[in-house]
């Protein structure tokens, strides 16, 4: 190339490209690079991690149901003043006024039994009545309380949400965090998209500036043969309007570059005075992914595998809740010690024992087909769960069977787009200097500049294709078959 090759793109650059501040910062990224900022820091990364933060706390707190609970409960003051109807000895009624003070408190220690269902408690409560019309003669304050009380409430035949519990909430904490891994190659891909989109464009931009430099070129040699007779005007009409194309071409790159660069700050959370230079990804060490080993770690990574059984958990829970529902059963009971005084310490002397022990049933007789409509139900959903996935697991590992065979034409067709780019941008220059040497007529020239910028917006979109099915594959195994290493940490919270 010539200098004034150099000096026209210089200048059609300075020109064109709206002139930015000093104080603007230049940044160039590469797509790794561009990734990894990305998962780190834009908005859809922070959205991510705190619903990863939010499923981590529900699994925490589905956890604290196994664990005991120390509670406090009670009424403090429970005062109040009113005219009462009172039933007298006789039978009659009087209204007389009445002013209380009722306060009550309780310590228990309370435990969920997983296995049964039930729960056992060990409590200590203490109650205070104060009369405050009381005669003179008797005492205004009484106390009562139960120094210890061991309680036992236990469903029999009913469903046990605990049991079922214990076998889903670990598999649904499982998924989110395999979510959490896939949302994050899922911004992968997206900003290899905005990537590319931008890319794109600064490319389409680099080609309109050349065209248009060359053009004006070209137009000075047209209308130097024109002058001295060896061209016609229809062809140095034809050029001018090659020049006012190019110039058109150039407006709207400029215009979508713009676009593009807002679109991907916008998305990863850049400044938006920041100005951004992409380079543009090479093409890694090939590789070769089989099915069978895709397939493989799909099952293994994957929250949609993990979600099978969860869901087949879920189905066969509904039937055993349907089954529990048919009729209930309760055992109450309860043992411990009681006592009442006018101090409070008198509770704690020689206490009286306390025993209570009760079961409640409700049986239904005759409920014209309910329980019966109930457990079909059931059992009708939990066929279809199956059912369905049977046919989502068919379609998970066909979509990884296409992908992978995908993956592997986009390798091969990247290779030819890069080298149809490198021969189509060599013919270009041939056909250009030959064109100045008047070997070439301008409609050759054009062809060659044509199938030059065709080829090489086809390489663009192949690396394109290329990189989001290498990140698509990634999210759909959870796996990095560049470094032979897994994205997801199954000791991570």
């Amino acid at each position: 190339m010539s200098k004034q090759y150099y000096w026209s793109v210089l200048f059609v650059w300075l020109v064109v490209v709206p002139i930015q501040s000093f104080s603007q910062e230049r940044i160039t990224f590469t797509l790794e690079d561009m990734v990894a900022r990305a998962k780190a820091r834009s908005p859809a990364a922070l959205r991510a991690q705190t619903r990863k933060e939010n499923r981590y706390w529900n699994y925490r707190f589905y956890q604290s149901n196994y664990n005991p609970q120390l509670r406090l409960s009670g009424t403090i003051p429970g005062f109040s003043q009113a005219f009462n109807n009172v039933t007298q000895p006789d039978g009659t009624i009087e209204f007389r006024e009445v002013r209380q003070n009722f306060m009550d408190l309780e310590l228990g220690i309370e435990q969920q039994i997983a296995a049964t269902g039930g729960n056992i408690s060990i409590n200590s409560s203490t109650n205070r009545f104060d009369n405050f019309l009381a005669p003179v003669t008797s005492s205004q304050t009484q106390w009562s309380g139960v120094p210890v009380n061991v309680r036992l409430r236990q469903p029999i035949f009913a469903f046990n949400p605990l049991k079922w519990d214990r076998k889903i909430e670990p598999l649904i904490f499982e998924e989110s965090k395999r979510g959490y891994v896939e949302e994050m190659e899922q911004i992968g891909m997206t900003v290899t998209t905005l990537f590319f989109d931008f890319l794109v464009s600064q490319v389409n931009l680099e080609i309109a500036t050349k065209n248009l430099v060359n053009t004006q070129e070209i137009l000075k040699i047209e209308q130097g043969r024109y002058n001295i007779g060896t061209t016609y005007e229809d062809k140095l009409l034809q050029v001018e309007l090659q020049v006012l194309q190019a110039r058109q071409d150039l407006a709207q790159a400029q215009l979508d570059l713009e676009a593009n660069n807002l679109r991907l700050k916008s998305y990863i959370g850049l400044n938006e005075t920041a100005e951004l230079t992409l380079i543009p990804p090479n093409v890694i060490v090939p590789i070769d992914i089989k099915v069978e080993e895709a397939i493989e770690f799909a099952f293994l990574n994957r929250a949609d595998a993990m979600g099978f059984d969860r869901r087949k958990l879920e189905a066969e829970s509904g039937v055993a809740q349907a089954r529990g529902e048919r009729f209930n059963v309760l055992l109450n009971a309860s043992y411990g010690l009681n006592n009442a005084g006018l101090t409070w310490g008198d509770i704690y002397v020689d206490p009286n024992r306390q025993t209570l022990v009760n079961l409640g049933f409700s049986i239904p007789i005759l409920d014209w087909g309910r329980n019966k409509a109930r457990m079909g139900q059931a059992q009708a959903n939990k066929q279809l769960v199956e059912y369905t996935v049977e046919q989502d697991i068919i379609n998970f590992e066909q979509e990884i069977f296409t992908k992978v065979k995908n993956f592997a034409m986009l390798r091969d067709r990247l290779k030819i787009t890069e080298l149809s780019d490198e021969v189509a941008d060599k013919r270009y220059e041939i056909s250009l200097r030959r064109y100045q040497n008047g070997n070439v007529t301008i409609t050759d020239l054009n062809i060659a500049q044509q199938e030059k910028d065709q080829n090489r917006r086809a390489y663009i979109q192949s690396l394109r294709d290329y990189w989001t099915a290498f990140y698509e594959m990634r999210q759909l195994t959870l796996y990095d078959f560049e470094f032979r290493q897994l994205l997801y940490n199954p000791d991570a919270d």
